[in-house]
């Protein structure tokens, strides 16, 4: 692997956070598609939310969390069927890191274990 900094496939960590979301076509024609979600989990410019639709790779979507914080919009880079005709969709946020409290408080949780377990 040498300086590859790649995780299984991946180019960020992506942390088990499971928070509810709506998830919505940008392409309003499709407003059937529109549902409430929850992630999968969460890196810092993508996630994984599971959905009752199929999605096409290069799609775009809102995505917004239920607890007040601002809606973010991802390109889909992957949707992967699953039992009982359900979806995991990949989305990227192009436009930068994902700003919601819940990502910053797990990523402290996070830091604080490693670091904490450490001794020097």
């Amino acid at each position: 692997m040498g300086s590859d900094h790649r995780l299984n496939g991946r180019e960020e960590r992506r942390l088990p956070i499971m928070m509810e979301v709506h998830l919505s076509p940008v392409a309003r024609a499709n407003d059937d598609r529109c549902e409430r979600t929850f992630t999968d989990n969460i890196s810092a410019h993508g996630i994984r939310v599971q959905s009752t639709s199929a999605w096409m790779h290069g799609e775009q979507a809102d995505v917004t969390p239920m607890k007040e914080e601002i809606s973010m919009r991802g390109e889909v880079v992957y949707c992967q069927k699953v039992a009982n005709n359900r979806f995991f969709v990949g989305l990227k946020f192009p436009q930068g890191r994902i700003p919601w409290s819940i990502l910053q408080r797990f990523n402290g949780l996070v830091l604080t274990n490693i670091f904490g377990a450490m001794r020097w």
